[in-house]
């Protein structure tokens, strides 16, 4: 095995550790460890609310029924990723790679356990700069453009999540979250991923904000992955976390690799995304 770090993969909101399936053989074929995990409140961690689960399907309950998610935090994601890395690094650092939502809880991770990653790699995802939750970013008019906000269900300060409907039926709604996520993915990969969805990511993940230090988060070597035909996080969102991060930490420069991609590389270009991952120390 190569002297470089083995490398963690971190889903983003509403999906799990399969969503990696595609691009870890390829990770490994190249002479890599690799590992992908669940999120707090997704994947084995998921609770799917009554709505989704019960018959007959309830529009009405989709947009306020609590969350069973509701009461994850960021402090809680950061925790089990935290026990994650120390588990599969063996205290060692670990390089890990984060997709879109899982985005913030790398960046605290990072900050708070530096000597856990040896490379932090954002791809597509909300990389927030101190202080500022994740959530503020899709009020931003680099957001304006984005596809994903206008699908949330229901009030997530009501319902505690960041809610998406993959119960109805209606085929306009099901299109735009195609577009929103899958725009270059083939269609029927595309409806095998959104079948294996859960509908709530945690609302908290997303209101947690991290104070970055120079001896902290700024220590990390880091790249961010534009995805320039993303419809969820748009490529001015991306290249303004880039521009954030490299204001507040200038002697820490952010590489950025460009894919010509949507928000889900994993799926419509794995080995690609493998290959720009592999070549990361």
């Amino acid at each position: 095995m190569p002297a470089t770090s083995t490398l963690l993969f971190v889903h983003g909101f509403w999906h799990g550790s399969w969503c990696w399936s595609e691009v870890v053989p390829h990770v490994v074929a190249a002479g890599r460890l690799a590992v992908a995990v669940d999120m707090a409140g997704h994947g084995l961690y998921a609770r799917r609310p009554r709505w989704f689960t019960e018959q007959p399907y309830d529009p009405e309950a989709v947009g306020t029924e609590v969350s069973p998610v509701a009461n994850v935090t960021l402090d809680d994601a950061a925790g089990l990723l935290t026990s994650q890395l120390t588990q599969i690094g063996g205290g060692e650092p670990v390089t890990v790679v984060a997709h879109s939502a899982a985005g913030p809880v790398l960046t605290r991770v990072a900050e708070q356990r530096p000597e856990l990653v040896a490379h932090a790699v954002y791809v597509a995802a909300y990389m927030p700069a101190s202080g500022v939750p994740a959530a503020a970013y899709s009020q931003m008019p680099e957001a304006a453009d984005g596809l994903a906000v206008p699908l949330v269900q229901g009030d997530p300060a009501r319902t505690g999540a960041i809610r998406l409907d993959f119960a109805t039926d209606d085929p306009v709604y099901r299109q735009r979250l195609y577009e929103a996520f899958y725009g270059d993915v083939d269609r029927a990969l595309a409806d095998a991923a959104t079948g294996l969805l859960t509908p709530d990511g945690p609302a908290g993940i997303m209101l947690g904000t991290t104070t970055l230090t120079r001896d902290g988060w700024g220590s990390v070597r880091r790249t961010y992955v534009t995805c320039t035909r993303d419809r969820a996080i748009t490529p001015a969102l991306q290249a303004k976390f880039v521009a954030e991060a490299d204001a507040a930490f200038p002697g820490n420069p952010t590489s950025v690799v460009t894919l010509d991609a949507s928000h889900s590389p994993f799926l419509s270009m794995p080995e690609v995304l493998a290959g720009i991952v592999t070549s990361l120390g």
